[in-house]
């Protein structure tokens, strides 16, 4: 009899959790390498689950993988590690209770960290390895994205007839963190071969009762839960589970209610907790049928503003779109600041785009001054957002005022690393990629937060992403922005060019693309800067000719000044019949120089529709 009939009967106590005990007793590293470093302390948690009950164990290795592994400098030992895992969990289970070969997802808040093909060539290695060693099924745990868990499982069902046990993990109660219902992605996973479906980690008994109260009983796969102990408390530097077993007998007793045929524990979960649940669970005997509680979500579709300007995106391809950066000041004091918003506003620009620390310098917030432009001069405001300075709670958090202050424009990015900034001892945090945040801020327009929570409302963010031409392989740079366009955005906005040449190949290796691109124009001030530019300030490159015309009047400031303004015209020139989009970068502040290029610009758009009523 194997493990598929023994739950067709009854309820199969599983065991708890390896890392808890061994971080316990004091072990703080890689807990997979003590396979075969301390196989003995290993064996003793095993057998110490067995001996509470638990009738089917894992093998240490929910985190021996080579991506993993290579945290720890043992990518070269997954083969060993994983070999030994099994045989350790056999000897304890001693023909009396299943083992399971585990692998543990990769993925987590950061969808890019780790690439589809990484994850399947990391998947096959280990899985291989624990089929050769005839596990007597798999246990595919802590899968926060279920786009990697359904790659995987693919794998796996093409390669053995043995039982699969899929879990999801949660942030929230009912719903994964990209938005798919519990009950949706366990019949998704049930339909690609999943034996078991079910939960374990993050969520406690609680929450996680709450969230199978949603799942129908699966039509030939079988429920599977392992919760939490609790949530973790932090003390002293370690975190603590507060849990005690009394409550998981209660709960074990409303897992069965739910339906679940499998139970275990994980993290914080000891064999105590596994001796009360089969304590608990004396009746094995499964239900049948249950009540399934409906899933309601509350999302209201926010109003617009009344006479709301239309997204730049659908601006720029209807006719020609200015927009223009002033960067918030380092100092306090905004006179001279909002002195340039307005001479902007009165060249007539679309929008003010405002930056998010750049080059990873403290600078006044834009939120707040996108804000006051906005509510005193009347400017479109776009705001910048790098993944640098906040962490996920942050970063949404910053999304949530941007729309309740009727924010709606705003550029994803990743931000320059802190190293090169005023403060190079600063954290640079990065929880998300510029994709990530991409998604993100998608799917805050779809009413969701990053877990899946209902945010009550629907944002209304027209999405900009950065475009660097300045590679040598553009074609390269291209798939980045179609990889951007499939996570949601917008409209690009590309780093400032100095090249007609350039221009022209920006626009040949796009062309096919039917989202828009401001192409990026800073005019240059000095030779200096022309310099400085060019060797030190990351996606900008000059060509030898602008950094030799800057050159030949180094020692004229105001000639200086005019023949950046020069070149930017001429730049302006190349771009004009290619892109309807200009962007321009106003450098220190000097805002005459972009009220210039603004001119310059409308006035080239009135002298072409002039001809081209002429000779319509």
């Amino acid at each position: 009899m194997g493990l598929l009939e023994d739950l067709q009967e009854r309820i199969v106590i599983a065991d708890g959790a390896m890392g808890t005990l061994l971080y316990s007793h004091g072990v703080d590293r890689c807990f997979e390498e003590l396979n075969l470093s301390k196989p003995e302390d290993i064996l003793h948690i095993h057998e110490a689950y067995i001996a509470a009950g638990a009738e089917v164990i894992q093998t240490n290795t929910y985190g021996a993988n080579y991506v993993k592994l290579a945290r720890y400098g043992l990518e070269d030992e997954v083969p060993s590690i994983n070999r030994a895992a099994v045989r350790l969990a056999k000897q304890a289970a001693k023909n009396k209770a299943y083992v399971l070969g585990t692998i543990g997802g990769l993925r987590s808040i950061n969808k890019s960290a780790v690439s589809i093909d990484e994850i399947k060539r990391t998947f096959r290695e280990q899985l291989f390895v624990l089929l050769n060693e005839d596990v007597d099924g798999l246990l595919l745990e802590t899968y926060y994205d279920l786009e990697e868990l359904k790659t995987v499982l693919v794998i796996a069902r093409k390669e053995t007839d043995k039982p699969i046990i899929a879990h999801v993990t949660l942030h929230e109660v009912g719903v994964l963190q990209d938005g798919t219902p519990l009950a949706e992605a366990l019949a998704q996973l049930e339909q690609l071969g999943a034996d078991v479906v079910g939960l374990n980690c993050r969520l406690g008994p609680y929450h996680m009762i709450r969230s199978l109260e949603e799942v129908p009983l699966p039509s030939k796969a079988f429920l599977s839960a392992y919760p939490n102990a609790s949530l973790p408390d932090y003390r002293d530097g370690r975190l603590v589970y507060e849990t005690n077993t009394d409550y998981f007998k209660e709960t074990a007793l409303a897992f069965r209610e739910q339906g679940v045929r499998l139970i275990g524990g994980c993290c914080g979960t000891t064999p105590k907790h596994i001796e009360a649940m089969a304590i608990a669970l004396t009746d094995r005997t499964p239900v049948q049928t249950k009540t399934v509680k409906q899933r309601h979500i509350s999302v209201s579709i926010s109003s617009d503003e009344p006479n709301a300007a239309p997204p730049l995106q659908d601006i720029v391809r209807k006719r020609r779109s200015v927009i223009v950066e002033l960067d918030p000041p380092k100092k306090l004091g905004i006179a001279k600041f909002l002195e340039g918003a307005k001479a902007l506003k009165e060249a007539n620009i679309d929008a003010l785009t405002l930056a998010d620390n750049s080059l990873a310098t403290p600078r006044i917030s834009n939120m707040a001054l996108g804000t006051i432009v906005k509510e005193q001069l009347g400017i479109r405001p776009l705001i910048h957002i790098t993944c640098r300075d906040r962490n996920l709670i942050g970063l949404q958090s910053h999304l949530m005022g941007l729309h309740t202050l009727g924010i709606t424009d705003v550029l994803a990015i990743t931000g320059d690393p802190s190293k090169i900034g005023d403060f190079p001892g600063a954290t640079s945090v990065y929880d998300l990629s510029s994709f990530d945040l991409i998604r993100l801020i998608r799917q805050f327009n779809e009413g969701l937060s990053y877990s899946g929570k209902p945010l009550g409302q629907k944002t209304n963010f027209s999405i900009a992403a950065a475009f660097n031409p300045n590679v040598r392989h553009l074609d390269k740079a291209v798939e980045r922005l179609e990889k951007k366009i499939q996570c949601g955005a917008h409209y690009f906005i590309t780093q400032p060019l100095y090249s007609e040449q350039k221009i022209e190949e920006v626009y040949e290796a796009t062309k096919h693309l039917e989202t828009p691109i401001y192409i990026g124009i800073m005019p240059l001030v000095s030779a200096r800067n022309a310099d400085f530019l060019h060797h030190e300030v990351p996606g900008i490159t000059l060509s030898d000719e602008i950094r030799s015309r800057m050159a030949s009047c180094a020692n004229d400031p105001v000639q200086s000044a005019r023949e950046g303004i020069a070149i930017a015209k001429s730049l302006i020139d190349a771009a004009f019949d290619l892109f309807n989009g200009i962007y321009l970068i106003t450098p220190f502040l000097r805002y005459e120089m972009t009220v210039e290029l603004v001119r310059y610009i409308h006035e080239k758009e009135q002298a072409a529709q002039e001809r081209e009523v002429l000779h319509g």
